[in-house]
Order: structure tokens, then sequence, then C-alpha cells
């Protein structure tokens, strides 16, 4: 009787240690991506976002240097708004930087890339990126090439 007793406490004591390791677990997964120090905010409006979403990574030359905080609609000039959280680390992009949503790989995940320009002036908390280009929709490059083959003669 004693010696079930003793298992039934150690089985008991693996288990709660396993719920803890998983807790800490989850913890660690979610901080994981956060940005450390000081952040700024820039904005930049798109035509279409394809299925970006919020927490999508922004990169410049594929270093990660913040994240997507925030996606709107602006009913008077009917794009989108992306809010974004730049680490204070990076505050050296100058104000012509330009913002692309790109996809990782054919159909992976979208994201934001920056691409600076050659402006002496920074950007800093607040400001827009006007420069943007829009997600590239593979079906909408299929149903061009497929109406841009049917527009095409026979034989030519």
């Amino acid at each position: 009787m004693a010696q079930n007793r003793l298992m039934e406490l150690v089985v008991g004591l693996f288990v709660c240690l396993g719920v803890a390791a998983l807790f800490i677990l989850t913890l660690e997964a979610s901080t994981a991506n956060q940005i450390g120090g000081g952040t700024y905010q820039v904005t930049a409006e798109f035509n279409n976002i394809g299925s970006l979403t919020d927490r999508a990574p922004v990169t410049v030359a594929g270093v990660k240097v913040g994240r997507v905080t925030g996606i709107s609609f602006d009913p008077n000039s009917y794009e989108a708004k992306v809010t974004m959280q730049i680490s204070d680390k990076y505050d050296m992009l100058p104000k012509d930087t330009s913002a692309s949503i790109l996809t990782k790989g054919l159909l992976g995940e979208q994201y934001i890339g920056l691409s600076p320009g050659g402006s002496p002036k920074m950007l800093k908390n607040g400001d827009r990126i006007r420069f943007t280009q829009s997600a590239l929709i593979l079906e909408h490059v299929i149903g061009q090439f497929l109406f841009n083959k049917a527009q095409q003669k026979p034989g030519s």
C-alpha cells in the first residue's frame, strides 16, 4: 500500500513538472518574436495587402527590424493602412524608404520588406512611408496570363 502511494506521488509530481514545462515553453514562444528595447511607429498605405496579418515581420535586407502592429481600412483613400513598429536600433532608415509586401517562398506567409532610399532625412516616430508596392496576388497573375493567352490569335 505504501509503495502504491509513493508511485502515485511520483507520477503526480512528474505530471505537474510536465505541465509547468509546457507553461514555460508557451511563455517563451509568445515572447520570442518581440522586439527588444524602444521602438518607433511608421505607417504605409497599400492598394492590396493580400494575406498580410498583424505581427508579420518587417525586414530590411532580410534582417528583421520590426513587426506589423495594425491593419485598417482608410475610407478616404480606399487603401489599407498598415502600422509598423520599428526597433530604435534601426533609426537610420531614410525618409524616402519604400515598403513592399513580399512572400516567403511561393505560397508562404507575407511580410513587409523595406528598401532604404537616399534621403539625408531619417524616418521618425509617426512618419508615413510614401513609396509602397502592394502584394502580388497569385490568382490575379494566373488570371491575367490566361486572359492574355485567350486573346492571342491562333498561330501567333
